[in-house]
């Protein structure tokens, strides 16, 4: 193989690496007026993933701080100023890993000689988990969707719990970075 198919396939790997890492996403409605915004009160999207208790007290725990930075109340009653709908997925990908051992191929050496040696190419595919995490919020007086995040990262089974919440907490963070949005 020559460097420049190389050079070709270690961009391509190292693109993909890089699509594993914490992607987060939003869009708004620009006529909003996201001052009036101060309470808000959960709803499950009825197509979201079921998860664990100890799972969902984490998402809770993260976005309800995340939220509360952006002056935004969890309320139990009245009327809230937001519904949140939130909606988890996972989705699987397969990654292909690919490594060369031995020598570097066969073809023209300096002085016009042929170099190389005998190589071996191995590729290794794994199956890799992505949560993704999509925020709703529906202005409760208009009954219309104002603002939308999602956040999607590969998921670590093997990640212990404090991991798993700075994971979480850095995902509602992020999503809410520019929350209220900008005016114009």
């Amino acid at each position: 193989m020559n460097k420049t198919v190389i050079l070709a396939l270690l961009g391509l790997f190292g693109f993909s690496l890089v699509l594993t890492a914490q992607d987060v996403k939003f869009q708004f409605d620009e006529k909003a007026d996201f001052s009036k915004y101060k309470t808000y009160v959960w709803q499950k999207h009825p197509n979201s993933l079921d998860v664990d208790d100890l799972t969902m007290g984490q998402l809770a725990r993260g976005f309800n701080s995340a939220l509360a930075a952006k002056g935004l109340n969890k309320t139990d009653a009245g009327n809230p100023d937001l519904v949140i709908v939130f909606q988890l997925a996972v989705n699987k990908e397969q990654e292909m890993t690919s490594y060369n051992t031995g020598g570097y191929g066969y073809g023209p050496g300096w002085h016009g000689g042929w170099y190389g040696g005998p190589s071996m190419s191995t590729t290794t595919t794994n199956t890799i988990h992505i949560g993704t995490v999509v925020l709703d919020m529906y202005d409760t007086t208009t009954k219309q969707l104002v603002w939308r995040g999602m956040a999607s990262k590969t998921i670590d089974p093997k990640a212990k719990q404090e991991k798993r919440q700075k994971n979480i907490d850095k995902a509602a963070q992020k999503m809410l970075k520019n929350y209220p949005p900008p005016k114009k």
